[in-house]
Parts: structure tokens; sequence; C-alpha cells
């Protein structure tokens, strides 16, 4: 059993940057996938990034790349969003994951654990 638990959401306005932060409680093994997901007002749940823990290989939802970057910390057994350059359209609840496979999957259906979200909110 693994839990996740987010922290680094809150307010900012329009350009600005975010870093966000996932400690995992449990084992993470080497084929595992951490991942992003968020979730705006009124959308579905998207992804938005993702790494391989073992490999290090990174994945972008197209929407975010060039702005955001994913990192992990195998040592914390944490995983980070730094988000930088926010839009007004960043705005949601953000989402750690973890799947359990060795193939990259962006359904959120797919993920087999995850944290209880933390709101991130873009002002203008």
């Amino acid at each position: 059993q693994v839990q996740l638990a987010e922290s680094g959401g809150g307010l900012v306005q329009a350009g600005g940057s975010l870093r966000l932060s996932c400690v995992a409680s449990g084992t993470i093994y080497a084929n595992d996938f951490m991942g992003w997901f968020r979730q705006g007002p009124g959308k579905e749940r998207e992804f938005v990034a993702a790494i391989n823990w073992r490999l290090n290989k990174k994945y972008y939802a197209d929407s975010v790349k060039g702005r955001f970057t994913i990192s992990r910390d195998a040592a914390e057994n944490s995983v980070y969003l730094q988000m930088n350059n926010l839009k007004l359209e960043d705005t949601a609840v953000y989402y750690c994951a973890l799947l359990k496979s060795p193939y990259i999957d962006y359904n959120s259906g797919s993920y087999d654990y995850w944290g209880q979200g933390t709101q991130v909110t873009v002002s203008s």
C-alpha cells in the first residue's frame, strides 16, 4: 500500500511560478511511474506530466511543455512539479499519482494510487 501527499499549491499571478511536491509512503519500484494530473472547474481530470522512477525519463502534456518540469528524488521518495509562466488555464486541483506498470499511460484510470490533491489558482 502506498500513500501520496501533495503540497505546494496556492494562489499565484499569471506569469508566476509554483513548485508542487508529493511524498510517497511505501515502496516505489524501479519500473513504476509517478505522475501529475489536474482537474479544472467543470473539466475532466487530465494528464500533466510523468516520470519513470528508474530511467528518469519524463513525459509532458503538450499544454505544459516548456513551462513545467517534473523531477524526482528517490532518496526522499518524492516527486516534484516546477510550474513556470503559469496561465489562467492552469487553475486546477493538482493530483500526484502512482502507476505500477513499466509502460507509460496517460489515462488517469490506469493509475493505482492517488494523493488528495492540492489547489493551484492562477489570477490575472
